[in-house]
């Protein structure tokens, strides 16, 4: 029996061999890109823009608890928002505590003069303002950045105290950016629950021009509010806004002396045991993120 078997190897060999060959000539498995392993494994490669300067608790790649995962980099024919400019604002800086002399200085914001930048508020545990906003900032740059945006932070971490809310300002008109979003978190009184987005007033006063970038601000805006209730399933502030996520103020430095659409989004009140909870989760975070990313995109195609 053995002679026999070894013939009939022998003859299937070569056909093996060719139809690979055959089959490697036309394509193989990943040349398709439609969710075969060869777009598996480029799904898994590094992720651009995602470098150092992580706040506490973030890691450089993993699930949507962490704040680093980014796919593979969009091509040019993939990357709706090429040429678009996106600046994000993390709230306060995780280093202000050290520095309160410094941010506590008066700056012009045209309508008055108020601090340089202050320490943020926290959770009753601890986990601080200025925490999670730079944990969510980095999410959401990932976000963008796999639509194909230019993001810039006005501050990664790195610098020893602020910026104070003039320079946040002028890091976004500096850049031309086509939306700019702050991120922050309430410290209002338990009880008080949910999300708003701060809308930029009409204000002509001193160095603050802002006429030209309410209206599209204001889109910005409710584009956001809306992606964000979507995205994390919470609800308008029960206690700011009359029900609809929106408010406007003329207070507020970063938005007085911005000249391209900019808004603030307080996305929970930190000082709430329940929204408490959902601020500190890296799920709800991510959701956080993919909110806002939504609604920048939808602004953005539409601008």
């Amino acid at each position: 029996m053995r002679r026999p078997l070894t013939v009939a190897l022998a003859a299937l060999v070569p056909g093996a061999l060719l139809g690979w060959l055959a089959y490697e000539a036309l394509g193989g498995s990943g040349s398709a890109g439609d969710g075969g392993s060869g777009g598996a494994r480029a799904g898994a490669s590094g992720a651009p823009g995602h470098g150092p300067g992580h706040g506490p608790g973030t890691a450089a790649a993993g699930g949507d608890d962490r704040p680093g995962t980014l796919s593979a980099s969009p091509s040019g024919a993939a990357a709706p928002l090429a040429g678009k400019v996106v600046v994000i604002d993390p709230g306060h800086n995780p280093a202000n505590v050290r520095h309160t002399a410094e941010i506590g200085r008066q700056v012009d914001i045209g309508t008055n003069r108020k601090e340089c930048d202050t320490t943020g508020t926290s959770t009753n545990s601890g986990y601080s303002e200025a925490e999670f906003t730079l944990d969510v900032a980095h999410r959401l740059r990932t976000l963008l950045q796999r639509q194909g945006a230019t993001v810039k932070l006005t501050q990664d971490g790195e610098r020893p105290f602020g910026p104070c809310v003039d320079e946040r300002a002028r890091i976004g008109n500096s850049a031309h950016a086509d939306a700019v979003v702050s991120i922050h978190a309430d410290g209002s009184a338990a009880g008080n629950r949910g999300f708003h987005v701060i809308l930029p007033a009409s204000v002509h006063e001193g160095a603050a021009d802002t006429r030209t970038v309410v209206g599209p601000s204001k889109d910005l805006g409710k584009l956001i509010a809306g992606d964000f209730a979507r995205s994390t399933g919470t609800s308008p502030s029960n206690y700011v806004g009359d029900g609809t996520g929106l408010v406007t103020r003329r207070d507020l430095g970063g938005l007085n002396l911005s000249t391209v659409p900019k808004v603030f989004i307080e996305c929970g009140n930190m000082r709430d045991s329940k929204d408490a909870a959902l601020l500190t989760s890296g799920v709800w975070r991510q959701k956080a993120a993919r909110g806002m990313s939504e609604g920048i995109v939808s602004f953005l195609h539409g601008s």
